[in-house]
């Protein structure tokens, strides 16, 4: 397998890791209400959406770095952080983990380059149609 973690363990507890995304997006709701001075992510959230979209671009680079000096854990952890911010962001739109769960099953087994002619087809079809 290769990754650093290896189950069974503490972490696989979980029936369904895709648990572990629930409760942080559980956590990441009940923080839109929450003191911006006493939480990052109440912080975050009201910052708004420039400031939730600027940060994961910032994520996004460290975790491109982390990937160009091939240091796994390195790259976990800023994957890890890549991932929390996106569900900041996913919390700002009203949206769940579940929904890009439910992206991700309805992409597989389709190939990429398919996947991806469709989108094109369809926004193309989309223009034609203004």
């Amino acid at each position: 397998m290769g990754g650093i973690y290896e189950g069974p363990g503490p972490l696989f507890k979980d029936k369904h890791m895709s648990d572990i995304l629930e409760r942080l997006a559980d956590t990441i709701e009940t923080r839109k209400s929450g003191d911006p001075a006493a939480s990052y992510v109440s912080r975050l959230l009201a910052g708004g959406e420039d400031g939730i979209l600027k940060k994961i671009g910032e994520e996004a680079t460290e975790t491109v770095m982390a990937g160009k000096d091939g240091d796994k854990r390195r790259i976990v952890g800023e994957t890890a952080d890549l991932w929390f911010h996106c569900l900041i962001m996913l919390a700002h739109y009203g949206l769940r983990p579940t929904d890009v769960l439910y992206e991700l099953r309805r992409r597989e087994g389709i190939s990429g380059i398919d996947e991806k002619a469709a989108r094109t087809a369809g926004a193309k079809a989309k223009a034609e149609r203004k």
